[in-house]
């Protein structure tokens, strides 16, 4: 018989805090009462049935200037039934996998009544997550103490307070002794292993652990192509008839890993239980705005926007723009071709050793200028993909995900592609992929990882400092922890990470047979970018909520298309024996031709002499 949530108490003797609740410093008292008191309520009444409470004193005073920060948490039972509403999959003691259900908790291996460990504390901070968003109006109109913030039935209040401004933010708050354990594991010692992708699954949940999983297969993937490169590099540099056989393994290589990733991700998400899951019906985002109109698959009130005018912003505006900065970049790659003809005439007029180093000053100079124009792009294409008003998160993100890709591929390959089959330089072409992929990733491990780290470790001695002039006999640590970690970063999820590995997937599989050592570096560039991200994701950013995925999502079709491309982009033969066979076919076909000459001049012949015979 499954259980009830509305008979559980929201009392809990020993609470623990999972997830912060911070208001806007000016938010009107009754409306904190209001939204306590919802999230309190028994499911029956329309609320969250969690628990809640401010952040305070020992001895019950509220901390100064920290009156709008709340601690969220929930009974053990609450979290049981929770995922169960979520649609959690779990390993059963026969060790097949099912979704929980709280009546036949016993036959889940590992359960027991007070085993409070069954669920994850990343499951548990996802449950309270989709407790809150699902937290909806029922009779209210508006939020109390803000006549302009309407609510109407079913509207999510969560988003309601965010789309307003009176809710800062929500974020689930790191637990000290596993982050510290993790953190030995993952990077606290030096030395090659493999990452421990199920304690990042239980701390950071499956979307984070993917992506680690997959820079760590796709780092080991590069491996044969380095060292197949190292010979290429040494050996054979000028024997550009050997790049053929290089160019082909590439195609196969890019072929095999992505198959075989497949079922390496479809293997861990089955043992994840995010294989099984069933996907939760997406409500709209935050930021959708619209007329208040019925939803014909819920039947709830809620805004709707005509889908007319989303495609005419979005192919009369965000097309003419996108192509519109195509063709800036051309413009910048064709001032760079001049800038590196200028740079050789002078290296030609001097010869001397600093005229030898100008000749890599233009692809630095290019390459700097791509990355700015790459991050300078990424903020326009939000702006535009939030204007054309997308109802879904889905939708919003493979929008983006679509801009993003044609100007960066264009923006980052384009010169390559313009050297190899327009000029046919092969000299200019790798050391500009050289420069290139070395440049932008010293660019990317510096704007990336340590900067942030740097900003992040000053800003905590700042606040520590002006915590412990405060002079409290109470413990700080609680206090001390989420006031730190309320000022990290946000962690803005994987897309900036696989559009890095995107580039460069396309910068090895694409143009490696002419640089051989590009899966060299990128090898090098991988193991260093293991170890920042986790740096990142332990010391800079905020935790960010799980998010149960089977996948990497659209970024492994993505990753098929450029397959596909590369396959158009490789010739099946070199352009010198392309030469040959057209000259070959060419004497061929003149020889066929003289033969046939021949032949009717003397038929002609055997004409003429047979009419004098005749006659």
């Amino acid at each position: 018989m499954k259980q009830s949530s509305s008979s559980l108490d929201t009392f809990e003797p020993h609470f623990k805090p999972l997830v912060v609740i911070e208001l806007a410093k000016d938010t009107k008292e009754e409306t904190k009462e209001w939204l306590t008191q919802r999230i309190v309520d028994k499911k029956k009444n329309g609320g969250a049935q969690l628990l809640i409470k401010p952040l305070v004193k020992e001895n019950g005073g509220k901390m100064d200037g920290n009156q709008n920060l709340y601690l969220v948490g929930a009974s053990p039972l609450r979290l049981l039934l929770g995922a169960e509403t979520v649609g959690l999959v779990k390993e059963c003691n026969d060790n097949s996998m099912r979704s929980f259900a709280y009546s036949s908790r016993n036959t889940f291996k590992d359960f027991a009544e007070d085993n409070h460990d069954f669920l994850t504390v990343a499951e548990c901070q996802y449950i309270i997550k989709h407790e809150l968003e699902n937290l909806r109006a029922r009779d209210e109109r508006m939020i109390p103490g803000y006549p302009q913030a309407k609510l109407y039935p079913g509207k999510s209040i969560i988003r309601r307070l965010l789309t307003n401004g009176i809710l800062v933010q929500i974020f689930p708050l790191h637990d000290s002794e596993e982050l510290k354990k993790l953190r030995y594991t993952w990077y606290g010692q030096l030395k090659i292993t493999f990452q421990p992708l199920d304690e990042i699954r239980c701390y950071f949940g499956e979307t984070i652990a993917l992506y680690f999983g997959f820079l760590e297969y796709f780092t080991f993937a590069l491996v044969p192509m380095a060292l197949i490169g190292i010979p290429y590099y040494v050996f054979a540099w000028e024997d550009y008839d050997k790049y053929v056989m290089f160019a082909s393994f590439n195609l196969l290589w890019s072929t095999v890993i992505l198959e075989v990733w497949k079922r390496y991700c479809a293997t861990m998400t089955y043992r994840w239980g995010t294989l099984l899951m069933k996907r939760q019906f997406e409500e709209p985002r935050p930021g959708f705005r619209g007329v208040l109109g019925i939803n014909p698959v819920t039947g709830r009130e809620e805004p709707v926007y005509s889908s007319i005018k989303r495609q005419m912003r979005i192919y009369l505006v965000s097309l003419p723009f996108v192509c519109l900065c195509l063709y800036f970049s051309l413009n910048v790659m064709m001032i760079y071709f001049e800038l590196e003809t200028w740079a050789l005439d002078f290296h030609e007029e001097s010869e001397s050793y600093f005229s030898n180093l100008l000749l890599f000053v233009p692809s630095i100079i290019y390459a700097i200028v791509i990355e700015i124009m790459n991050r300078a792009y990424r903020y326009a294409a939000e702006f535009l993909t939030s204007w054309e008003n997308h109802r879904l998160e889905s939708s919003y993100q493979n929008h983006l995900i679509l801009k993003v890709l044609v100007f960066n591929f264009l923006n980052c390959f384009a010169s390559l592609f313009y050297i190899a089959f327009v000029l046919f330089d092969m000299r200019l072409l790798r050391q500009s992929l050289a420069t290139l992929l070395i440049t932008s990733q010293i660019l990317n491990q510096c704007v990336e990882a340590l900067l942030p780290y740097w900003l992040q470790k000053r800003h905590n001695k700042k606040v520590k400092k002006r915590m412990y002039s405060l002079k409290m006999d109470t413990d700080l640590s609680l206090f001390e922890q989420v006031t730190l970690e309320k000022e990290m970063g946000t962690y803005l999820g994987t897309f900036d990470d696989y559009l890095e590995l995107f580039l460069q997937f396309g910068y090895v599989s694409l143009f490696s047979c002419v640089y051989p050592l590009a899966a060299v570096f990128a090898v090098l560039n991988n193991v260093t970018e293991m170890y920042s991200d986790a740096l990142k994701m332990c010391r800079v950013f905020k935790r960010p909520f799980a998010e149960p995925t089977a996948n990497i999502g659209v970024w492994q079709h993505v990753l098929l298309a450029l397959k596909f491309v590369m396959a158009f982009a490789i010739p099946d033969k070199p352009r010198d024996i392309q030469i040959k066979l057209a000259r070959l076919e060419f004497e061929s076909l003149e020889a066929l031709k003289k033969q046939q000459m021949k032949l009717a001049a003397e038929s002609l012949k055997e004409e003429t002499r047979g009419e004098k015979t005749t006659n």
